[in-house]
């Protein structure tokens, strides 16, 4: 494909007719604090959150999966999440390397039209910028969400399960969210609101973490009996990337530096805010010490309950939902998780099925609640949208269409994940040995994370490299 001709001979800047600096440079910062919630943000939280033999292989893993997401996004992943229709839940795989592709502007589904004759068309915007702009923005936010699923299997499985297991969940799983949610497939066509990933992040996450976690097996009795935080302060310096980050992730959601952009990371702070307090509370209440950890966790619900709904509903709705995500998910975390059979037989190491499935499914039907006629209008794929606390037909309709669509997230991540995990345990061993089991980071890696070199660790200097001067 030809460079577009708005470029040709422009040798000073390629700057486009139509191409709006502002709106580019805001995409581009948001889409990079997006990425920096990945990398450094989640692979500090969690070297700081894992037990100390397993802060290398527990950062490790979301180092890989973030740049692995990254080849694969642009070779074939993209075009399955927002290309041109395959099947309703699918689009056409094609690489997203061209750059005739790349500087072209940026066209993206806006809203379903249906004619006269039942026929359905698909409105397009075309944000002011290029599409290369957009492959980054979605990229970082489909590498996010694999490191999100290994909070789920950290300290048990292994690393090559784990190399093997990005390319196919991403392949066969999230590009179908994706495309069904936000690209044009049949939930995009029916109406389910997820404003910036609560449906095509946060539940697949959670569930196909903890679907894994099933099929992989527990950790170690020692590791699931006593699983301390390494550092608290590394946990505490993850948690501010993802909060401040948060801000490119909802406020990224429009594609321009609008107003709606606007009120989404007023509301993303609100209700944090509101679920870090209410968590802090809740633990005082019952277990009579503040834990640092609870707030952490209690800021998580609150960033993944209004991620669904962050441009679209009001700032008191933001505070009710801000209320509800930490103290739900605080009540299946605390309280549930430790009377059910099922949870206590599946091994989620960081409770991803709390943070971020419970609280992307309680985000996702509050907003089914709380969506704001005025504010949906603002935000173009739901322009004629509003939530049943608004009334009328289309208002309980909406809110009938966020569970539906939570459901099929559910259910598609159930199978698909579990069908990839059986299929990869016929090549290697899902997990590690028992021998890594008991040593950790230093018998996967031959590192660890606060090791000094000759205390009998199995490190090789000539295979892993460092200092060429022999110890004295």
């Amino acid at each position: 494909m030809s460079v577009p001709v708005a470029y040709q001979g422009n040798t000073s800047a390629a700057i486009a007719d139509w191409l709006n600096k502002g709106d580019n440079a805001w995409q581009l910062t948001a889409s990079t604090l997006v990425g920096l919630m990945s990398f450094p943000g989640l692979v500090v939280l969690y070297g700081g959150m894992a037990k100390k033999k397993w802060a290398v292989n527990s950062a490790f893993m979301a180092v890989y999966a973030f740049a692995a997401v990254w080849i694969c996004w642009v070779t074939w992943a993209y075009g399955m999440s927002f290309g041109e229709e395959l099947i309703p839940i699918w689009g056409k795989a094609r690489p997203a390397l061209d750059q005739g592709f790349l500087l072209g502007r940026a066209a993206l589904p806006a809203t379903a039209h249906y004619h006269a004759d039942g026929t359905l068309e698909t409105a397009m915007i075309e944000p002011f910028f290029p599409m290369a702009t957009v492959v980054y923005f979605q990229c970082v936010f489909a590498a996010i969400t694999l490191i999100l699923v290994a909070g789920s299997l950290l300290g048990r499985m292994s690393f090559t399960a784990w190399m093997i297991f990005v390319p196919l969940w991403l392949t066969f799983s999230y590009t179908v969210g994706a495309f069904s949610v936000w690209g044009g497939g049949f939930l995009f066509h029916w109406g389910v609101i997820d404003y910036c990933g609560g449906y095509v992040i946060h539940i697949p996450a959670g569930v196909a973490g903890f679907t894994a976690a099933y099929w992989i097996g527990p950790r170690a009795r020692k590791d699931r009996e006593r699983f301390p935080p390494n550092s608290i302060l590394f946990t505490l310096t993850g948690a501010g990337l993802l909060w401040m980050g948060w801000a490119g992730f909802n406020g990224g959601g429009p594609y321009a530096a609008n107003v709606d952009a606007s009120i989404a990371v007023v509301n993303t702070n609100i209700a944090t805010a509101a679920s870090l307090l209410v968590w802090t509370c809740l633990d005082i209440i019952f277990f009579k010490k503040p834990s640092v950890v609870g707030a952490v966790q209690g800021m998580i619900t609150g960033l993944v309950c209004i991620t669904p709904g962050a441009g679209v509903v009001q700032g008191w709705a933001a505070l009710v939902m801000g209320v509800l995500a930490g103290s739900i998910p605080w009540y299946t975390m605390m309280v549930l998780h430790k009377r059910s059979k099922l949870l206590q037989r599946v091994d989620d190491t960081l409770g991803v099925i709390h943070t971020h499935g419970v609280a992307g499914l309680l985000g996702g039907v509050l907003t089914g609640l709380f969506a704001e006629p005025t504010l949906c209008a603002l935000f173009l794929p739901v322009a004629d949208s509003r939530g049943a606390f608004y009334g009328g037909a289309a208002g309980g309709a909406q809110l009938g269409k966020q569970i539906a669509g939570a459901l099929f997230v559910i259910g598609w991540n159930v199978v698909v994940t579990s069908i990839i995990c059986l299929a990869i345990r016929l090549v290697v061993p899902l997990r590690m040995s028992e021998e890594k089991l008991e040593i950790g980071d230093d018998a996967v890696h031959g590192e660890e994370a606060y090791a000094l070199w000759g205390d009998g660790e199995l490190y090789d200097d000539t295979k892993h490299g460092g200092s060429a001067v022999a110890p004295v």
